[in-house]
């Protein structure tokens, strides 16, 4: 497992914790111009979720890793929160916002891989 492939499970154990759901990693490797090699996609239900869902992220991989994201934005609203971790970015959705903005079309040319939900 590679130190992207790392990160991304780290992330997505941190989305599981707080129960994000729809989980998708969006592979741009092999994409000329992307900003970044890897999206994780999630989704909570309510902009407080939204918001634990970050934190847990961030506390696991500063726990776990020692790291920090380079970025976060969007923790105002919680309607989107994106999280800057280099290679890897995170994107945590509400519903409504998730649909509307439609990250996985917008990729189209990126392999997606959907991560089934634990309830």
């Amino acid at each position: 497992m590679n130190e992207s492939q790392e990160l991304i499970s780290l992330i997505v154990e941190g989305i599981q914790n707080k129960k994000g759901h729809k989980v998708t990693i969006a592979d741009m490797s092999g994409i000329d111009g992307t900003i970044c090699n890897y999206f994780v996609i999630c989704q909570g239900n309510t902009p407080t979720q939204v918001d634990a869902i970050a934190d847990s992220v961030w506390e696991l991989l500063l726990v776990k890793r020692g790291l920090k994201p380079f970025a976060v934005d969007g923790v105002r609203n919680a309607q989107w929160i994106v999280m800057d971790y280099g290679e890897v970015m995170l994107h945590i959705f509400i519903p409504g916002a998730r649909n509307f903005y439609n990250l996985e079309n917008l990729w189209a040319d990126a392999t997606l891989t959907e991560i089934a939900d634990i309830d």
